[in-house]
């Protein structure tokens, strides 16, 4: 039992470094978008890869986050804005040439971000919940830091949508004695559901449009349509 514990940790730990890496390229690849130097590189590529991960330790509070504990961390996360200041990666060829990848890194962190909750003693809600935050915190605060609507908000095809998926998965199958087929079941899901979304141009609804039909409420809008009248 001691041994499959220790097997999930060194598959989970290579797994966050896969992430890690390919999440610090595409900051590269928005940086390069952005116009900046070597400088704004490391650090934008280095946001990008370490953020989620970060954001999930701190809230766990179960010791210090395992970027600054684990030295393997922030080299993995700068080799990879490097890779992108050195070969030309824009934001459209990682939409096309890097999906699968893209799609794999929600997997990864998905599934090791729900692990590591469940490994801490909180439950399942908590585990879904910082599972999605490791998937989609990094690029989040990357995109924030740059003064751009995060792409998890949405104009991107079912990303949060999938990570949160996997989450689950895994907690499904933690639960069921399986975890080793959790990860598996989250980094293939995540690579079908994630390309099926883009391939198919899957998106969650933007906001309706319905408005209520009653007295006050229309009393409101012909006010605020005579405040505000449209422009001719």
């Amino acid at each position: 039992m001691a041994a499959a514990v220790e097997a999930i940790t060194q598959v989970t730990r290579y797994l966050d470094l896969a992430g890690v890496f390919a999440c610090a390229i595409l900051g590269g690849a928005v940086a390069r978008a952005e116009r900046l130097d070597l400088f704004g590189f490391l650090v934008v590529g280095s946001i990008s890869g370490l953020g989620g991960g970060v954001i999930r330790d701190t809230l766990l509070q179960n010791g210090p986050p395992v970027a600054l504990t684990d030295y393997a961390y922030l080299p993995t996360a700068l080799a990879g804005a490097l890779l992108s200041f050195v070969i030309s990666i824009s934001e459209s060829s990682w939409d096309k040439l890097f999906t699968a990848l893209d799609a794999a890194v929600i997997g990864f962190w998905s599934v090791t971000g729900a692990q590591k909750t469940l490994a801490a003693g909180l439950g399942w809600l908590p585990a879904i919940l910082l599972g999605t935050t490791t998937a989609v915190g990094g690029g989040a605060l990357r995109d924030i830091m740059l003064r751009r609507v995060p792409a998890v908000f949405g104009g991107t095809p079912l990303y949060g949508t999938v990570a949160a998926a996997v989450a689950a998965t895994m907690v499904v199958c933690t639960y069921l004695g399986a975890p080793l087929a959790g990860l598996i079941a989250g980094v293939v899901g995540a690579l079908l559901f994630r390309v099926a979304a883009v391939r198919f141009g899957w998106n969650l609804p933007n906001g309706l449009e319905w408005q209520p039909h009653s007295r006050l409420a229309s009393a409101w809008r012909n006010r605020r349509q005579r405040r505000n009248p449209p422009d001719t």
